[in-house]
This record gives structure tokens, C-alpha cells and sequence, in this order.
């Protein structure tokens, strides 16, 4: 009896065993067929699958953060942006390749176009006046000595009726002197005579002097005193001429205005050359040279460039921006500057040395950096550049090219478009 209960209690302790055993051998197989489904061939191939499959472009090599976009990457780890034939086509790139190009140092400074005041008149009268004429308008281009402006003035017909009188007693003072010269010459005239109509003389030239002077004071040329003698004529007319040749930029004159010494009929200009003046800092006063080139722009004309030579450096620091001008004088071409407009002067400060350089239709703003699009055999990469100075219409090139890379000039921002349209893309997919 007692063998037959020992025999029962190893039998179930040998079937509970057996039961534990199959379920643990259950549990790892079903691990392991797992692990071995997780690592099917056809499972990593279509993970690894292309993500532009089908498209007729593709950024090969794409990752998280795609390369090639640091200065100084390897140009064979950048990405290759690639493009089908017909979109080739489309964009119609345009390529250069870098070279190396004379540039100079240079130094900036904000600066402003101003008129000499050699090239500046103001046309005004300094006597009471009215306007009863006008013969140049704002606009009108004039010569020197070109009539402006016909005026009516009472001190004008006095001084007129004064030289005149005064004319007429010189005349007769000289012709009585000759009759008393004569007269005492020839034994019938008294000595005493003659002295006095000597001194009758001179007080009517002096008058005749002053008369003159007078109509000179008034406006009057030598020329128009000539005429007045001629023509004889007393009326309050008088003329004002153009001092120079140039452009009427401001009038006053108004047909029946009365003026005065306060009043600027006109201000004539001209504007074929003028000057910018700019402030350089005291730390960069010791670089600047009479003579030296330099270059201005205004943001009228951005696209532009008047060139022009430093001809002024002034004497006097001052003393609260720490600065002091230097001039520049420029030949207006086609009278696109005005006085007042702001402008950029560059100075260059020596000769050109032969530089790594780009044309400036080939760099590109992406955000905080310039980047330019290099020819590859198969598309092209996207690089960051590093630029130095920027002389007519080319960039220097500091770091992110080397001489003999094919760089996209035309069809840049294309690319460019294209390029992050597939970053945006694939990162979606990804």
C-alpha cells in the first residue's frame, strides 16, 4: 500500500515537470520565430528601399541632416541633387568656371551726394523789384550769360536818368576845357578860364564815374553800358543773366512779384560733376591717399557703379563720431545722381592681387549663410561658400570652392527650390 502511494507521488511530480519543460521550450520557439521573421531578407530590402523611387529627380544620399550644406565639406559627401533631361531643359542652366581674377582691399563708408558750390548759383537782385518777365523755368538747361529773368525797378530808371545827365555834363565840360585851351593858346584867353574849366571837368568825369559805378552796382554789364550809350533810352528796365552754365533747379519767379535782396529768383546747378563725401573712422584715417580709386552706389541705381578718385581729406576730427570726410569727385553720367541722395563709397586701398573669385549672380542667401550650386557629372551639389571682398560684379571666394569647379550662374534659384523641396520630401518620408 505504502509502495503503491510513493509510485502515485513520483508519477504526478514527473507529468507537472514534463508540463513545465513543454511550455518553456513553447515560449523560446516562439521568441526565436520571431527574431527570425524580424530579420527576413525581404523585410531589409524594403526598408532600404529608395525613397524617390519613381521620381525624375532624387537626392541621393539623403539623410537626417543632409550633408554637403557645412563650409568645407568634401564636395563628394554632399548631396547630388538630380535632374531628368526635360527638366535640364526647362531651367536652362548656366555654368562658369571658378577662376582667379584681380581684386583690391577695400574700405566702405556711408557717405551723401552733394553739389560743389563752384557748380552752384543763386540769381537774386539786391534792389527793390518787380518781375515783368521770365525767360527760364525749373528744368530749362542754360548757358552763362543766357537771360533769365526781366525786372522793373525805380532805382534802375534813375540810375539810367543819372548816368545820362551825368554824360551829358561830362560832354560839355570837356568841350568847354577844349575852347579854353584854345582860346588861351592862341593869346585871347585868360589863364584863369582854363583852370576853371579844368576843374568843372573833372568834377563832371568823376560824376560820369559814379554814375557808371552805379548802374554797375544795379546789375549792369560793361557790354549793357555800352548799349545804353548807344540807344539812349531812360526806362526801369533791367535784365538778370545766368553767372553759369547748368540747370535751373529752384525759382521764385513769379510774372508781377515784387523782390529784394532776400529773394532767390533762381538757383541754377550744374550737375555734371559732383561730389560724395563720406566719414571714415579715426583707426582707418592712416589707409587714405589722395588719388586712390573708388567706387559709389545708391540705392536708386544698385545695379550701377561711379567711379571716382579720393580728392579731399579733411583736416578736422570730429570729435563725437570720431570720424573725418573724405571727398570724392564723380562724373555724372546721365545725370542719375542728385544732391542729398545717400551712397556707398568704396575705397580700394591697393593693387589688385589675383584671387579665387565667383560672379555674384552665383552665390545664393540660405538663411544665415551663401551657398552656390556646383556641376556634377550627374546633377548637382549644394555648397556653402565663405566670401571676402566684392569688386565689380564678382565675389571673393575665402573657402567652400577651388579653382576649376563648374558653378551654376543661371538657374540657381531653381535648384535651390528643387533641392529642399526634395529635403522637405524626404524628410516626410523617412
Amino acid at each position: 500500500m505504502i509502495k503503491k502511494l510513493i509510485l502515485t507521488s513520483i508519477l504526478v511530480v514527473l507529468i507537472a515537470g514534463s508540463k513545465v519543460a513543454c511550455s518553456k521550450a513553447s515560449v523560446h520557439g516562439d521568441k526565436k520565430d520571431e527574431t527570425v521573421a524580424a530579420g527576413r531578407p525581404e523585410a531589409a530590402d524594403q526598408s532600404m528601399e529608395p525613397a524617390s523611387k519613381g521620381r525624375g529627380r532624387n537626392l541621393r544620399g539623403m539623410q537626417k541632416e543632409p550633408p554637403g550644406l557645412g563650409l568645407g565639406r568634401a564636395l563628394k559627401n554632399s548631396v547630388l541633387l538630380e535632374l531628368s533631361p526635360e527638366e535640364r531643359k526647362a531651367i536652362d542652366v548656366k555654368t562658369v568656371i571658378v577662376g582667379r581674377r584681380p581684386m583690391r582691399n577695400q574700405l566702405r563708408a556711408m557717405g551723401k551726394v552733394l553739389a560743389p558750390q563752384t557748380k552752384k548759383a543763386i540769381v537774386s537782385y539786391a534792389f527793390p523789384a518787380r518781375i515783368s518777365d521770365i525767360h527760364a523755368n525749373i528744368g530749362d538747361w542754360v548757358e552763362s550769360g543766357q537771360k533769365l529773368v526781366t525786372l522793373q525797378s525805380e532805382e534802375v530808371g534813375k540810375a539810367r536818368a543819372d548816368f545820362f545827365k551825368a554824360q551829358a555834363d561830362f560832354e560839355l565840360a570837356k568841350r568847354n576845357l577844349e575852347r579854353e585851351k584854345n582860346l588861351f593858346d592862341r593869346g585871347v584867353g585868360a589863364q584863369k578860364n582854363v583852370l576853371t574849366t579844368e576843374a568843372e571837368f573833372k568834377i563832371a568825369e568823376a560824376g560820369l564815374n559814379a554814375a557808371e559805378k552805379k548802374l554797375h552796382v544795379l546789375g549792369f554789364t560793361e557790354d549793357q553800358v555800352e548799349e545804353m550809350n548807344k540807344s539812349h533810352q531812360v526806362h526801369p528796365v533791367i535784365s538778370l543773366y545766368a553767372p553759369i552754365g547748368g540747370k535751373v533747379i529752384a525759382s521764385n519767379a513769379v510774372r508781377g512779384a515784387m523782390v529784394d535782396q532776400a529773394t532767390e529768383v533762381l538757383i541754377i546747378m550744374d550737375p555734371t560733376l559732383l561730389w560724395v563725401e563720406a566719414e571714415i573712422y579715426e583707426r582707418d584715417i592712416a589707409k587714405i591717399k589722395i588719388g586712390q580709386d573708388v567706387e559709389v552706389s545708391v540705392p536708386a541705381y544698385p545695379e550701377e557703379v561711379f567711379p571716382g578718385k579720393i580728392s579731399f581729406i579733411g583736416d578736422i576730427l570730429n570729435e563725437g563720431s570720431r570720424t573725418i570726410t573724405v571727398r570724392t569727385e564723380i562724373r555724372n553720367r546721365e545725370f542719375k545722381l542728385k544732391p542729398g541722395m545717400f551712397s556707398d563709397m568704396t575705397v580700394f586701398l591697393n593693387h589688385p592681387d589675383a584671387v579665387l573669385a565667383l560672379p555674384e549672380a552665383a552665390v545664393l542667401d540660405d538663411r544665415d549663410r551663401k551657398i552656390v550650386f556646383i556641376s556634377a557629372a550627374e546633377g548637382y551639389r549644394l555648397q556653402a561658400v565663405s566670401l571676402g571682398i566684392k569688386e565689380g560684379g564678382y565675389w571673393q571666394i575665402l573657402e567652400g570652392l577651388t579653382e576649376g569647379d563648374e558653378v551654376v550662374t543661371a538657374g540657381n534659384y531653381q535648384l535651390k527650390s528643387k533641392y529642399y523641396e526634395e529635403v522637405l520630401r524626404s524628410s516626410h518620408i523617412h
